[in-house]
């Protein structure tokens, strides 16, 4: 399967910090979830594939290979279900995500 993003075939998405990238996929996440409100499967299902992508990188990144790793599961599970067909909470985790995408652009 090819990448739908060009920054984790060159290495780049190793580069960033964590907060860089969880800023990268709440912004898919944040998609995916514009998407699914306006009912335009289409579209919500590439923002999904990107998100899960971004966030699958992620999790293989070799510097959250501890503590961190139990923590971008259970992430990637919770934003699994809140995509679902039944979402409990999911501006939660857009809240959750903007925390990163901050914290990256102030420093």
């Amino acid at each position: 399967m090819t990448s739908l993003h060009q920054n984790l075939n060159n290495g780049s998405w190793q580069k960033l910090s964590l907060a860089e990238q969880l800023g990268n996929v709440g912004s898919e996440y944040g998609r995916a979830l514009n998407w699914k409100q306006k009912a335009q499967p289409v579209y919500f299902q590439k923002a999904y594939d990107r998100m899960l992508e971004l966030l699958d990188s992620t999790i293989a990144d070799p510097r959250w290979q501890n503590h961190r790793l139990k923590e971008l599961c259970r992430l990637r599970e919770n934003a699994c279900l809140e995509l679902s067909n039944e979402p409990q909470n999911p501006e939660g985790l857009n809240k959750y995500f903007l925390q990163f995408a901050t914290l990256a652009r102030n420093k």
